[in-house]
């Protein structure tokens, strides 16, 4: 394929025909629907995904380029995985940003002068249509007042600060598998070898279609 054939490479809105559609079990966040899709062949098939809010991260990079990661359990996985700090989109039309600026206060104790949109992406569209919102936060500093009080799984959440390079090793190496730190990581790194470095990414506000938001 020539220059001249290469189609434009950007993800763009679509909808196929939906003829029923039903929720055969919803839970206290997300819940699992069954969708009858039309087909391009003109057949009905059958589609089953889990239902998500959403959810919004943040990878906090420090002066000196380390990034604040926390461990703690994962039920489903049955391992305790260092990830960034992440939270639902429980309320609708939360702004993300805000969001994302309160579970970096609850999960770390941590604020930030400065915010970025790093990356949108969907966690696993075949099979749920969560969508994460992951931001870049510089310019650290220790939360003013009372830290938050942990619930659950964060009563024993362990905090770490890692230099980008040692990440991506640790990601090659097969030692961590949280899909929101890969992907955050492997992105502030293009970031910050890339032409124009993290002043190319997109301000905080930006618009996010996948989850609209009150400005």
């Amino acid at each position: 394929m020539d220059d001249q054939q290469q189609p434009r490479i950007r993800d763009v809105a679509e909808e196929w025909e939906v003829r029923a559609s039903g929720t055969p079990f919803q839970g206290r966040v997300t819940g699992v629907r069954t969708d009858e899709v039309r087909m391009p062949d003109g057949n009905w098939a059958r589609r089953d995904y889990q239902t998500h809010p959403g959810s919004v991260s943040v990878l906090a990079l420090d002066d000196r380029q380390r990034v604040l990661i926390l461990r703690q359990y994962r039920h489903p996985v049955r391992q305790r995985l260092w990830e960034l700090p992440a939270g639902l989109l429980d309320v609708p039309g939360e702004n993300p940003l805000h969001a994302a600026q309160r579970e970096l206060y609850e999960e770390a104790h941590c604020a930030a002068g400065s915010w970025r949109v790093l990356v949108d992406f969907y966690t696993s569209p075949g099979g749920t249509d969560e969508a994460v919102r992951l931001f870049l936060a510089t310019d650290l500093s220790e939360a003013e007042g009372k830290r938050y009080e942990a619930h659950g799984e964060e009563l024993e959440i362990e905090v770490a600060r890692v230099p980008v390079a040692e990440l991506i090793r640790l990601i090659q190496a097969g030692e961590l598998h949280n899909p929101t730190l890969i992907t955050g990581t492997l992105a502030v790194h293009a970031a910050l070898t890339g032409p124009g470095g993290l002043d190319t990414l997109r301000p905080a506000d930006s618009p996010w279609p996948a989850r609209p938001f009150r400005a």
